[in-house]
């Protein structure tokens, strides 16, 4: 068990944590950061943009630094980008900063869910079936490693999903009271 006053969101593309992340902190009564649109606020840029213009290296710099600074407040939930474990350092701030919550998704709920967006550039891919399987391959152990709990994906809806997550987390995080440095 890993006590924090933090729950940190990770997982793929389409696995709803930006959606499930703003239940949970209205459930819990806590703060919702979405690190994506805090990159975009902050450079005043979209992401597709920050990609284009400074690659993938630069967006990474970019949502490590505000990684930094949203996971050491208190009391939040932080729905992070599916990339954000690339790096170790934020593997190591995840968890050492919150309780980590794996969001699982299903290749097939993922390209239902993706089917209409073409805003991600890591889907920029003439298969994106493909794209979203090479991903997912290549950072399931990343996640897993860095988790502290896992909720499997299932197609349902996010109030279903919400519900699902908070039974698991009244089950396995120790929620620990904000701190007033935060």
């Amino acid at each position: 068990m890993n006590p924090s006053s933090n729950l940190f969101l990770i997982g793929p593309m389409g696995a709803g944590k930006s959606s499930i992340g703003r239940a949970l902190a209205t459930h819990y009564g806590m703060a919702f950061v979405d690190l994506d649109h805090e990159i975009e606020a902050r450079t005043g840029a979209a992401i597709p943009l920050i990609f284009e213009l400074e690659q993938e290296a630069g967006f990474r710099r970019r949502e490590a630094a505000l990684l930094e600074e949203f996971s050491a407040r208190s009391g939040v939930v932080l729905a992070t980008g599916g990339g954000a474990v690339l790096a170790e350092t934020n593997r190591c701030l995840l968890a050492a900063r919150g309780f980590v919550v794996y969001l699982e998704a299903r290749l097939e709920d993922q390209l239902e869910r993706l089917a209409r967006d073409r805003l991600r550039p890591l889907l920029a891919h003439a298969d994106r079936r493909e794209r979203l399987d090479a991903l997912n391959r290549a950072r399931d152990p990343l996640y897993r490693a860095v988790a502290d709990l896992v909720v499997p994906g299932r197609r349902e809806t996010v109030p279903l999903a919400c519900a699902r997550a908070v039974a698991l987390l009244d089950a396995h995080w120790q929620r620990l009271a904000p701190t007033e440095a935060a």
